[in-house]
């Protein structure tokens, strides 16, 4: 069983920031990749990736605006949000990965929402 404690999100201007926090936890489970995805309406893509080695992937459109990193002594995941746009506007869904078997999970989602 995975357990996920997202916060960070709200409503903020365009322009201003955020930053997600995820505690990832789960019994004897090792985390390769955690992260987060978002989703407006039925479509939930990736925002950005870490692995536990810190290898990062970021979705084309938050690169250069978005930092994730993670602390594993803490099990926590970070999305800092700088120069948010309307179009960031999405329920923000924590992910992890496990090493072994490769399974992935989400959180319950939270919500950011960026005012024009």
């Amino acid at each position: 069983q995975v357990q996920f404690v997202e916060s960070g999100g709200g409503l903020v201007q365009a322009g201003g920031s955020l930053t997600l926090s995820c505690v990832v936890s789960g019994s004897g489970m090792t985390f390769s990749l955690i992260g987060w995805y978002r989703q407006v309406r039925e479509n939930r893509d990736v925002v950005a990736l870490i692995s536990n080695a810190g290898t990062t992937t970021y979705a084309v459109s938050v690169k250069g605006r978005f930092t994730i990193s993670r602390d594993n002594a803490k099990n926590t995941v970070y999305l800092q949000m700088n120069g948010l746009k309307f179009e960031d506007t999405a329920v923000y869904y924590c992910f992890a990965q496990t090493a072994w078997p490769v399974d992935n999970y989400w959180g319950q989602g939270i919500q950011v929402t960026v005012s024009s």
